[in-house]
Protein backbone atom coordinates (compact mmCIF):
# COMPACT_ATOMS: atom_id res chain seq x y z
CA UNK A 1 0.00 0.00 0.00
CA UNK A 2 1.06 3.03 -1.16
CA UNK A 3 1.10 6.56 1.14
CA UNK A 4 -2.07 8.13 -1.01
CA UNK A 5 -3.53 4.97 -0.57
CA UNK A 6 -3.20 5.05 3.27
CA UNK A 7 -6.02 7.01 4.55
CA UNK A 8 -4.42 7.12 8.19
CA UNK A 9 -0.84 8.11 6.94
CA UNK A 10 -1.54 11.11 4.88
CA UNK A 11 -3.82 13.99 3.43
CA UNK A 12 -6.71 12.78 0.49
CA UNK A 13 -4.52 14.32 -2.60
CA UNK A 14 -6.55 17.56 -3.60
CA UNK A 15 -7.32 15.83 -7.04
CA UNK A 16 -9.44 12.77 -5.08
CA UNK A 17 -12.86 12.67 -7.54
CA UNK A 18 -15.70 13.25 -4.34
CA UNK A 19 -18.86 12.12 -5.64
CA UNK A 20 -22.42 13.43 -3.79
CA UNK A 21 -26.15 11.99 -4.09
CA UNK A 22 -28.36 14.85 -5.94
CA UNK A 23 -31.77 15.29 -7.54
CA UNK A 24 -33.61 17.96 -8.47
CA UNK A 25 -35.64 18.38 -5.44
CA UNK A 26 -32.53 19.05 -3.71
CA UNK A 27 -31.42 21.88 -5.92
CA UNK A 28 -34.60 22.98 -6.13
CA UNK A 29 -35.09 23.51 -2.10
CA UNK A 30 -31.09 24.64 -1.67
CA UNK A 31 -30.64 27.25 -4.95
CA UNK A 32 -34.68 28.15 -6.48
CA UNK A 33 -36.87 28.64 -3.58
CA UNK A 34 -37.51 32.22 -4.69
CA UNK A 35 -38.22 31.34 -8.14
CA UNK A 36 -41.02 32.40 -9.76
CA UNK A 37 -41.30 28.82 -11.71
CA UNK A 38 -38.94 25.86 -11.31
CA UNK A 39 -39.20 22.75 -13.34
CA UNK A 40 -37.32 19.80 -14.70
CA UNK A 41 -36.75 18.69 -18.46
CA UNK A 42 -33.95 16.45 -21.06
CA UNK A 43 -34.21 19.76 -23.33
CA UNK A 44 -33.30 23.57 -22.29
CA UNK A 45 -36.39 25.92 -22.35
CA UNK A 46 -34.36 28.56 -23.13
CA UNK A 47 -34.96 30.01 -26.93
CA UNK A 48 -31.87 31.54 -28.01
CA UNK A 49 -33.29 33.77 -30.27
CA UNK A 50 -34.60 35.63 -27.24
CA UNK A 51 -31.41 35.53 -25.24
CA UNK A 52 -30.31 39.45 -23.74
CA UNK A 53 -27.27 38.18 -21.68
CA UNK A 54 -25.94 34.98 -20.97
CA UNK A 55 -23.18 33.62 -18.96
CA UNK A 56 -21.88 29.61 -18.53
CA UNK A 57 -20.23 27.79 -16.13
CA UNK A 58 -19.08 24.07 -17.05
CA UNK A 59 -16.93 21.29 -15.81
CA UNK A 60 -14.06 20.70 -17.01
CA UNK A 61 -14.55 16.96 -17.54
CA UNK A 62 -17.89 15.60 -17.22
CA UNK A 63 -20.23 18.08 -19.51
CA UNK A 64 -22.17 19.05 -16.92
CA UNK A 65 -23.06 23.02 -16.55
CA UNK A 66 -24.48 26.08 -14.85
CA UNK A 67 -26.52 28.92 -17.04
CA UNK A 68 -27.92 31.99 -16.18
CA UNK A 69 -29.70 33.71 -19.28
CA UNK A 70 -32.11 36.73 -19.51
CA UNK A 71 -34.41 36.50 -22.22
CA UNK A 72 -37.25 38.54 -23.07
CA UNK A 73 -40.66 37.34 -24.73
CA UNK A 74 -44.23 37.68 -25.31
CA UNK A 75 -46.99 35.31 -24.43
CA UNK A 76 -49.72 34.58 -26.88
CA UNK A 77 -52.28 35.45 -24.51
CA UNK A 78 -51.29 38.75 -23.57
CA UNK A 79 -49.50 40.04 -27.39
CA UNK A 80 -49.24 43.54 -25.84
CA UNK A 81 -47.25 42.56 -22.56
CA UNK A 82 -43.65 41.37 -22.83
CA UNK A 83 -41.76 39.57 -19.86
CA UNK A 84 -38.42 39.86 -18.65
CA UNK A 85 -37.22 36.64 -17.68
CA UNK A 86 -34.13 35.01 -15.62
CA UNK A 87 -33.53 31.71 -16.43
CA UNK A 88 -30.99 29.53 -13.78
CA UNK A 89 -30.31 26.27 -15.70
CA UNK A 90 -28.49 23.24 -14.09
CA UNK A 91 -27.26 20.17 -16.54
CA UNK A 92 -26.14 17.69 -14.16
CA UNK A 93 -25.93 14.44 -16.72
CA UNK A 94 -28.86 14.03 -18.68
CA UNK A 95 -31.09 16.02 -16.21
CA UNK A 96 -32.17 20.03 -16.44
CA UNK A 97 -33.53 21.49 -13.00
CA UNK A 98 -34.59 24.94 -14.25
CA UNK A 99 -35.59 27.82 -12.44
CA UNK A 100 -37.17 31.23 -13.89
CA UNK A 101 -37.25 34.72 -12.00
CA UNK A 102 -40.08 37.03 -14.11
CA UNK A 103 -41.71 40.17 -14.46
CA UNK A 104 -43.35 42.37 -16.78
CA UNK A 105 -40.83 44.11 -19.20
CA UNK A 106 -42.29 47.26 -17.76
CA UNK A 107 -42.41 46.52 -13.87
CA UNK A 108 -40.80 49.20 -11.54
CA UNK A 109 -37.19 48.96 -11.33
CA UNK A 110 -37.09 47.70 -7.78
CA UNK A 111 -39.13 44.90 -9.14
CA UNK A 112 -36.16 44.09 -12.12
CA UNK A 113 -33.26 44.55 -9.43
CA UNK A 114 -34.64 41.85 -7.10
CA UNK A 115 -35.60 39.39 -9.59
CA UNK A 116 -31.60 39.63 -11.29
CA UNK A 117 -30.38 39.90 -7.95
CA UNK A 118 -32.03 36.54 -6.71
CA UNK A 119 -30.92 34.78 -10.05
CA UNK A 120 -27.91 36.15 -9.70
CA UNK A 121 -27.06 34.73 -6.00
CA UNK A 122 -28.34 31.14 -7.23
CA UNK A 123 -26.47 31.12 -9.97
CA UNK A 124 -23.18 31.94 -8.06
CA UNK A 125 -24.17 29.04 -5.31
CA UNK A 126 -24.72 26.95 -8.29
CA UNK A 127 -21.54 27.10 -9.84
CA UNK A 128 -19.91 25.81 -6.93
CA UNK A 129 -20.90 22.52 -8.63
CA UNK A 130 -19.18 22.62 -11.21
CA UNK A 131 -16.09 23.60 -9.43
CA UNK A 132 -16.34 27.63 -10.22
CA UNK A 133 -16.30 30.62 -8.22
CA UNK A 134 -17.96 34.02 -9.81
CA UNK A 135 -17.49 37.83 -8.80
CA UNK A 136 -19.88 40.91 -9.11
CA UNK A 137 -18.98 42.77 -11.93
CA UNK A 138 -20.34 46.36 -13.38
CA UNK A 139 -22.42 46.77 -15.87
CA UNK A 140 -24.23 50.16 -18.33
CA UNK A 141 -27.28 50.04 -19.12
CA UNK A 142 -28.67 52.58 -21.50
CA UNK A 143 -31.64 54.39 -20.27
CA UNK A 144 -35.17 53.15 -21.19
CA UNK A 145 -38.30 55.64 -21.96
CA UNK A 146 -41.12 55.67 -19.45
CA UNK A 147 -43.98 56.41 -20.33
CA UNK A 148 -45.67 59.54 -18.86
CA UNK A 149 -48.29 58.58 -16.52
CA UNK A 150 -50.71 61.11 -15.86
CA UNK A 151 -50.33 62.63 -12.39
CA UNK A 152 -53.53 62.98 -10.10
CA UNK A 153 -53.87 66.29 -8.76
CA UNK A 154 -56.83 67.59 -6.60
CA UNK A 155 -58.31 71.27 -7.95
Amino acid sequence: MTLTEDPTSADPDWETPLSLSLTPAMLIHALMQSASAVHTGWTSCIDDSLVLANLVAMDDHAGHYVRLAEQEFIEDSQPEMPWHDWTLEIRIGSVLTTAHWQCPANAHPSEWDWNAREAARAFERAAVLVGRRTRPALAVEEPTPLEIVPRASRH
